[in-house]
């Protein structure tokens, strides 16, 4: 059990107890944007989303501080990187989050919307500053560094393959649907490897390939938000997997906001554990359906959530179900 400190006192980071209060965490703001699903307004479903999940962390019994979430302070109102959180008579903690990950996947009621937080002991998560990363990801079951942001993404299929001893054939990687892509996407291909496209979601594309049984999906790779990376990260570490991650900087001002955040070697390569430095809890409520989680359901009178929660700790994985009335229009 890790032990932080506040002020005088020395109060234990409890990830059995911290999971269990963060699954209301992310409900909360699934549960709040459950009306917007499909009606096409992103915004009104992030912001009711970042409310809600404001509102519940904002009485757990930690000392929190966010260092991924919606936004600066000068951007957001609600839930700004380095906002403090919690009762304050808690542990200190840092908190990774997203209360609409998949925003517009929401709103066009599409799969794979997640609502998503995680919470680290004080010090243990990177800052990324809202800027590109190029990520890697692969699941469990492989040795340390069969693959590296180094490789060409040919190269690394040829390992995985090798490994496996099977043929690219057989291999699906996970991209973001980009232009930006075009050339990746033409080189996986050409190694007979499937590409699995999404148009958002990047945080439970890196979570699918933890468990390609279920998903179809061995491998993630392209460029996506750094925030997000950490994110990915933190559930990675709870689920098993690889995961590398190295900034993109396109401009001087990107370049200032990785300095703001204490980067100053922007050509480094991050690992899962350098991203996320001690034990982490995770939870993920899915908010339209994807292969990992159920969405949001309802009937006449009831309305059903299901959760993921995650511990690295342990390496445990609960799937919490809730359904409760609805509340009359």
């Amino acid at each position: 059990m890790t032990t932080t400190t506040t002020g005088d006192d020395q109060v234990a980071f409890n990830d059995r107890l911290l999971s269990l209060s963060l699954a209301r965490v992310s409900e909360a703001a699934a549960l709040a944007s459950a009306d917007l699903i499909g009606r096409g307004d992103e915004d009104a479903a992030d912001d009711a989303a970042a409310q809600a999940m404001q509102y519940v962390l904002g009485a757990m019994e930690i000392d929190g501080r966010i260092v991924i979430g919606e936004g600066d302070v000068d951007d957001v109102e609600t839930l700004f990187v380095g906002q403090e959180l919690g009762t304050g008579n808690g542990p200190a903690v840092d908190i990774a989050l997203d209360p609409l990950e998949g925003r517009t996947l929401a709103a066009k009621d599409m799969p794979n919307a997640l609502a998503v937080v995680a919470m680290g002991p004080r010090g243990s998560m990177l800052q990324a500053p809202p800027i590109y990363m190029d990520k890697l990801a692969l699941g469990p079951g492989y040795p340390d560094g069969i693959i590296s942001l180094d490789m060409s993404p040919a190269d690394r299929i040829t390992a995985i393959a090798r490994y496996r001893g099977c043929d690219a054939r057989d291999l699906t990687v996970c991209v973001l649907d980009r232009p930006r892509h075009e050339a990746l996407i033409g080189e996986i291909r050409a190694t007979g490897a499937r590409v699995r496209l999404i148009s958002d979601g990047d945080v439970s594309g890196v979570m699918a390939c933890a468990d390609p049984a279920r998903t179809g999906i061995d491998m993630y790779m392209g460029l996506g938000g750094a925030p997000e990376g950490v994110l990915a990260a933190a559930a990675l570490k709870c689920l098993g997997g690889q995961m590398q991650g190295r900034l993109v900087i396109r401009n001087s001002d990107e370049a200032a906001r990785a300095r703001q955040a204490g980067i100053t070697d922007t050509d480094r390569i991050w690992s899962r554990d350098e991203m996320i430095r001690d034990d982490v809890v995770f939870a993920a409520t899915g908010i339209t359906d994807s292969a990992l989680v159920k969405g949001i359901r309802k009937d006449t009178t009831h309305i059903s959530t299901e959760t993921l929660l995650l511990r690295s700790k342990t390496g445990s994985v609960r799937r919490q179900s809730c359904r409760r009335f609805r509340r009359p229009a």
